[in-house]
């Protein structure tokens, strides 16, 4: 019998994928399910990216292996669209490296900095794959709050009340996921300064910048910011490419020379073409994130309908790619409320609890459903 190694012992499957079996098997089944749960864009992207896909696959090196810096016109492509977009000058051949998804780049910076037994600061709620990976690694979890009542964001005398002695990372992720807190400047300015004072590396994951919301911010704007900190950010949500992986991790040179140690071990470069179509994309001026938007803004408009529907109070200051909502009082479970929707009616919503303990006593609904399908949902009840 062959054992599995002790690190699987801590982790569980990552619960969108455990979760939509079960979907997949009531669709089966012939149940009319609609899926408000996973934030996978419907939409398409930019006939020219796929152009540019189309037109790449003739290339004599097309399909051959690729740098695992990725071509240097798409670092400069990335380089370029921090400056328009956020006003940050990035080096593109040291303070950049592209990814296959940003998510490859939690793990990657998680392999690059931690030793077992370090401490990682992860949000609560926040993204599961934080503390997942955190296990995989052999490092400790340590959660920090994030509650409503503080706009989702952290409370900094109680973080200084925390042991941040064995403490080597911090994970943000603003425009917030799951609840959709837009962030502010001041307050990337408050955890620069909290990463200077205790000597750990920042990183900011932020892929919903551009959705839904008007004040588009990265945490490399805050000056000294690249003394200690890194961003991920993703083309999934902002072009609609999230089955093509195209991620970026940008900032420190020394941090993501390292990262670059993991990487060029763990895979042999991203395709040609897709590299091609990232390049595109990232040439997308504002009228096409304004196009998407009234598609999302529609979309929210009646989700939040659907929310309230069902008795919720939702974030109305939320920005993103997700609806966060409070249940109705005296619910005293998000995974039965939503599995007895799921059960009766059909409809897939996210609960909070997923997310971190915080969690409980919300749910998430994602904004990657048509609008007929969300009022299909609303008739149901």
């Amino acid at each position: 019998m062959i054992t599995t190694a002790k690190r699987l012992d801590i982790i569980e499957e990552y619960y969108f994928s455990s979760k939509l079996r079960e979907v997949r098997q009531l669709a089966s089944e012939g149940k009319p399910i609609i899926n408000m749960g996973i934030g996978s864009p419907d939409l398409q992207p930019s006939q020219a990216v796929v152009d540019a896909v189309v037109l790449a696959m003739q290339e004599e090196s097309a399909h051959q292996y690729q740098s695992y810096q990725g071509l240097p016109e798409l670092r400069k492509g990335m380089a370029d669209f921090y400056q328009n977009n956020f006003q940050v000058a990035l080096n593109p051949n040291t303070e950049i490296l592209p990814l296959m998804g940003s998510k490859e780049g939690i793990m990657h910076i998680s392999l690059a900095f931690l030793n077992e037994g370090d401490h990682v600061l992860i949000p609560n709620p926040g993204y599961p794959t934080y503390t997942s990976v955190t296990n995989l690694v052999g490092a400790v979890p340590v959660y920090y709050d994030l509650k409503e009542a503080n706009n989702w964001e952290p409370d900094f005398e109680a973080l200084e009340k925390l042991d941040l002695s064995k403490v080597k990372i911090m994970w943000i992720g603003y425009p917030h996921m799951p609840t959709g807190a837009r962030g502010s400047l001041q307050l990337f300015e408050k955890l620069v300064a909290f990463a200077k004072k205790h000597q750990l590396l920042l990183v900011n994951d932020n892929p919903y910048s551009f959705v839904l919301n008007d004040n588009p911010m990265s945490l490399l704007q805050v000056e000294g910011a690249k003394e200690v900190a890194l961003e991920l950010n993703s083309l999934s949500k902002t072009f609609n490419m999230a089955g093509w992986r195209v991620g970026m991790v940008l900032g420190n040179a020394a941090c993501i020379d390292a990262v670059l140690k993991v990487k060029s071990n763990m895979d042999s470069g991203m395709f040609y073409g897709i590299q091609k179509g990232a390049i595109e994309a990232l040439k997308s001026d504002k009228t096409w994130f304004e196009s998407m938007n009234v598609i999302y803004r529609k979309r929210r408009i009646l989700t939040e309908q659907l929310a309230e529907k069902l008795g919720c109070k939702v974030y109305k200051e939320g920005v993103g790619l997700f609806v966060w909502a409070k249940l109705p009082d005296g619910i005293t479970s998000a995974e039965h409320f939503i599995d007895d929707i799921l059960y009766n009616k059909s409809i897939f919503i996210t609960p909070g609890t997923i997310f971190g303990s915080n969690g409980e006593g919300y749910i998430r609904f994602a904004l990657c459903v048509k609008e007929e399908k969300v009022q299909e949902a609303i008739n149901r009840f």
